[in-house]
């Protein structure tokens, strides 16, 4: 297809560069393309449950993808830079796995179960009743409420599984407190994304599979999108968007870098 010419890319992963354990061949092209033009790009992903470093392991093992370490954001590291931002007491209750828990902690924050200045929660697939209950009760107690990700399914091989977004909305039900969410599609992780490949809006693509997450972060922020009908967003779903991305392709190969 012919299209305008992007100084550089935001690009989602799952679903978009490869799809849980499947591989994406024309997502793995694309980023091949890229490289080869030396065409600035970052993947952005909603996905917490991994650090940078498993992230680019895996893209290199599974998915025949080599790309330096500074290429990958994840939600943490936005949640990271945001809590940095706000400045509270360094000492947080989190609900989420490694990938998460690994960045907040590096960063100098403190685990304490009784009176965070912050909850944060994101996926966690060893999620216990307990871990709700603590969190709900220090949220309760004045605790910064923070959603890494609104993802409510995750598109993997199994189908549409619960995301982040379903246990941040369980707990905004239990505390009747609204999280402040840092992942796509919000201002918060498209600025500090933008910031980080230093280039103006207007010569970025934001690529993705998720109308809701990917294709809104470019909406709702100013950067044209590229929907890919790969993983999250079907097809027959194009016709009724609301808001219709700048581009739709089938396939990452249709697509002119």
């Amino acid at each position: 297809m012919t299209n305008k010419k992007y100084g550089g890319y935001l690009i989602d992963l799952d679903g978009t560069i490869y799809l849980g354990n499947k591989r994406i061949p024309a997502g793995e092209n694309f980023i091949h393309r890229l490289q080869e033009a030396k065409i600035p790009y970052l993947l952005v992903t909603n996905n917490t449950t991994k650090t940078p470093r498993v992230v680019q392991r895996r893209l290199s093992q599974q998915f025949n993808i080599d790309t330096p370490l500074e290429t990958i954001y994840t939600a943490s590291l936005a949640t990271v830079d945001y809590m940095n931002d706000l400045g509270l007491e360094k000492t947080v209750y989190i609900i989420g796995e490694d990938g998460l828990k690994e960045a907040i902690y590096e960063a100098g924050y403190k685990k304490d179960r009784e009176n965070p200045a912050y909850v944060v929660v994101a996926l966690d697939t060893d999620l216990t009743y307990e871990m709700l209950v603590l969190a709900t009760l220090a949220i309760h107690k004045g605790a910064k409420f923070i959603g890494t990700n609104p993802d409510l399914n995750l598109p993997n091989e199994r189908g549409l599984t619960p995301g982040a977004g379903a246990l941040i909305k369980m707990l905004e039900a239990a505390t009747r407190v609204e999280a402040t969410i840092i992942g796509k599609p919000e201002a918060i992780i498209a600025n500090k994304a933008v910031e980080k490949l230093g280039l103006p809006k207007s010569g970025l693509l934001m690529v993705g599979d998720n109308y809701l997450t990917d294709i809104h972060t470019g909406i709702n922020n100013g950067i044209d999108s590229l929907l890919v009908t790969t993983g999250f967003t079907r097809a027959e779903e194009v016709p009724n968007l609301p808001v219709p991305p700048t581009y739709v392709v089938a396939s990452l190969d249709e697509w002119e870098v």
